[in-house]
């Protein structure tokens, strides 16, 4: 592990590129770019994260914003649970730290979203703690270095994982040497092409003197997605379009978007978007005119929605799903907190989005 260690830090230090969040030891902003980081390519990263610090420069400038200030930042990231985390960990961090990160692992993962994996990075790259992370690229790198041949999500391997990133982590620049494993993972030792022949862990790598480094990790393969279909629109009265907010918890929880819901099975579009309207926000439309339909896909749904103009709707807004309701001017629906689904499905209605609030991936 000594040889090993001094060949990652070699390496890194030579080959390691410039990211904004390496320019840094604030341990706030280091928890922000590994939160982003999670499940999100480096090159989306980066202008998300400038962009949110310069809105939110410290703990206590994220604890004091506004929720749909926060999500509104974030919009088209992805994975919104991350942002409503990141305000909950730093109002959390007002009331009871001083407003301070702590550099104790386990303080750090009792704190709203902080995993292993972020409790690790957080403390070894802005702490100095000999403290161990796994991610993706990380588990690739050491499944091939140890020759595991076996589904890594299976529990005994995982563990095998963690001990062995722990061990590496003992050591002068605990930060750098994870950093530097997530980075040969990120640029050598990829999944489908690794560069073994300029890996600085080839003679002790169990896979590359197999031959079989490309085969490896064994996963599990992911279930296909299941396809759903919804119904949403445009829906003016007096001028103003209906804009409705999920509810904080679950999918694209706390965001803005135009009023609708899922069909239900065999049930036609038209059907489906004037029963949700009347189900979900009390409002009854004579008419619908269908204006086409646009596809997006999350981790585990493949969604076809389906989308609408209505004429002037009756009745008195009522909530069922949703936790708020705006009649706002068409020009300002942008201006929400919205995710890209609903910024491709304004975009499919013919509304104009402002270039300076789109952030669509």
């Amino acid at each position: 592990m000594k040889r090993q260690r001094r060949a990652l830090l070699a390496w890194y230090d030579a080959n390691k590129r410039d990211l904004p969040w390496r320019r840094t030891r604030d341990p706030y902003a280091i928890w922000v770019s590994e939160t982003m980081l999670q499940q999100t390519r480096v090159d989306s990263v980066i202008p998300y994260y400038e962009r949110f610090l310069k809105r939110f420069p410290d703990i206590e400038a994220l604890a004091s914003a506004d929720s749909d200030d926060v999500l509104g930042c974030w919009a088209g990231l992805g994975y919104y649970s991350r942002a409503r985390n990141l305000k909950a960990a730093a109002q959390l961090l007002a009331d009871s730290h001083g407003g301070r990160m702590p550099d104790d692992v386990d303080e750090l993962r009792s704190l709203p979203g902080i995993g292993r994996y972020t409790a690790g990075a957080v403390a070894s790259i802005a702490f100095d703690r000999a403290a161990p992370i796994v991610d993706g690229n990380v588990a690739r790198v050491l499944a091939r270095l140890l020759g595991i041949r076996e589904d890594i999500k299976q529990p005994d391997v995982v563990k095998q994982l963690w001990a062995e990133a722990e061990g590496l982590a003992q050591g002068p620049r605990p930060g750098d040497l994870n950093q530097a494993l997530m980075e040969l993972g990120a640029l050598i030792c990829t999944p489908a092409e690794p560069g073994c022949g300029r890996c600085p862990l080839r003679k002790d790598c169990d896979a590359h003197a197999r031959g079989d480094a490309a085969s490896l990790p064994i996963k599990q393969k992911k279930p296909k997605a299941k396809r759903v279909e919804a119904a949403a629109g445009w829906l003016v009265r007096r001028g103003k379009v209906l804009a409705v907010r999920r509810p904080p918890e679950g999918l694209l929880g706390g965001l803005w978007e135009l009023p609708g819901g899922d069909l239900e099975r065999r049930e036609e579009p038209a059907a489906g978007w004037t029963r949700n309207l009347r189900e979900r926000v009390g409002l009854t439309v004579a008419r619908a005119e269908y204006v086409g339909s646009i596809e997006h896909l999350f981790t585990h749904r493949r969604l076809e929605l389906h989308l609408f103009r209505s004429d002037p709707p009756t009745g008195r807004t009522r909530l069922d799903g949703f936790d708020a309701h705006q009649w706002l001017a068409p020009n300002a629906l942008a201006e929400l907190p919205i995710s890209s689904l609903t910024r491709k499905a304004l975009a499919a209605l013919g509304v104009a989005l402002p270039q300076a609030v789109s952030r669509a991936k």
